[in-house]
């Protein structure tokens, strides 16, 4: 899995100009899931975002985890973090899971970030999505789950 956290101020996904989910403090994350990816490597995955210091404290020094600040999350699938690039000018896209398998582990990690007690709002899976974002920072971190 590969993710690409963002700290916000606020981040909202639309979908045909209708917001579906929106949040304020917190984290937008791109979650891209890759061929090789198996369920088992989602808790270790789920915890690694969840504890991440990467909010100010007091002196403003990245120490505190979302759950610190009980912040929220968008939580958006972007298989097109998967895409390979090396081959010419149209990316390939055959590293990403199939949707079926990609939709499983998603809908697992929703969950379980839903059960450290946070809120999470979602895109639409597999949808064409406007997505706003008022970064924070701006900080952004890239997670890759062979690193963890």
């Amino acid at each position: 899995m590969k993710a690409i956290l963002q700290r916000v101020s606020s981040s909202k996904v639309s979908v045909e100009n209708k917001v579906i989910g929106q949040i304020n403090r917190g984290l937008n994350i791109l979650l891209g899931i890759g061929q090789e990816d198996e369920m088992s490597i989602v808790p270790k995955f789920v915890e690694k975002i969840v504890n991440l210091r990467i909010f100010a404290d007091e002196i403003g020094k990245m120490n505190k985890s979302i759950l610190d600040i009980k912040g929220e999350i968008l939580l958006i699938s972007q298989f097109t973090l998967y895409a390979d690039v090396s081959g010419g000018r149209r990316p390939s896209f055959t590293k990403a899971a199939s949707p079926e398998k990609a939709k499983a582990i998603y809908e697992q990690v929703i969950e379980l970030i839903r059960g450290y007690g946070l809120k999470v709002e979602t895109g639409e899976f597999g949808g064409y999505m406007a997505v706003d974002i008022q970064n924070d920072g701006p900080t952004t971190i890239i997670l890759d789950s062979a690193d963890i």
